[in-house]
């Protein structure tokens, strides 16, 4: 049968390794999320300074054409804000939505910007509101970064990093007739 001290000593060496093991737990807990299966960079979150929140900004990687911007954007101010536009280095871009129009999945401009209520987040993703870049001027590569800037119904800009990954999703076509562009469903992660 062991001694008293050193089962003791057995049950704070236990102690120190669960709370080692806690500490451990809760701090990957704190950090970004982390990034989807096979992604080639990890998942990105900008600093919340400036008028919102931006959360995993990424773009999908394209040659030529248009491509798209996605993330979550995230307002911990307790006024609405509106986002009326958006630019890049690699192009012109336009706030864009998706939405049902005779019976078939349609692209178009979203009218009256991207409201983002008072302590809320609005997510941008493949099948949904995204940000359009418009027209590369060259090739969007995978590991590539861009700088996005936001310009908000005040006047006030705010600029932020976004990652180029590869996605194929539901191999969905930004076309030039992206204002009333047919749309397959599609896949909501990036692929590797």
């Amino acid at each position: 049968m062991p001694s008293t001290t050193y089962v003791r000593h057995r049950r704070q060496v236990a102690v120190l390794a669960a709370g080692a093991l806690l500490s451990a737990g809760l701090a990957a807990c704190a950090e970004a999320a982390p990034p989807a299966v096979g992604a080639s960079a990890p998942a990105r979150a900008s600093t919340a300074a400036g008028v919102v929140g931006v959360r995993d900004p990424w773009v999908k990687a394209a040659d030529t054409g248009m491509t798209a911007a996605f993330g979550t954007l995230v307002n911990e101010a307790d006024t609405d804000v509106t986002i009326t536009g958006a630019t890049t280095e690699v192009s012109a871009m336009e706030l864009h939505e998706m939405t049902m129009k005779d019976g078939k999945m349609v692209m178009r401009a979203k009218p009256g910007g991207i409201v983002l209520r008072a302590k809320s987040s609005h997510v941008l993703q493949p099948g949904g509101d995204h940000l359009m870049l418009m027209d590369v001027r060259r090739p969007v590569r995978a590991g590539d970064e861009l700088t996005i800037t936001l310009t908000f119904a005040d006047g006030r800009t705010q600029a932020f990093p976004a990652v180029v990954k590869p996605f194929t999703g539901a191999q969905e076509s930004y076309s030039p007739g992206h204002g009333a562009s047919p749309m397959p469903e599609m896949s909501m992660s990036p692929a590797a």
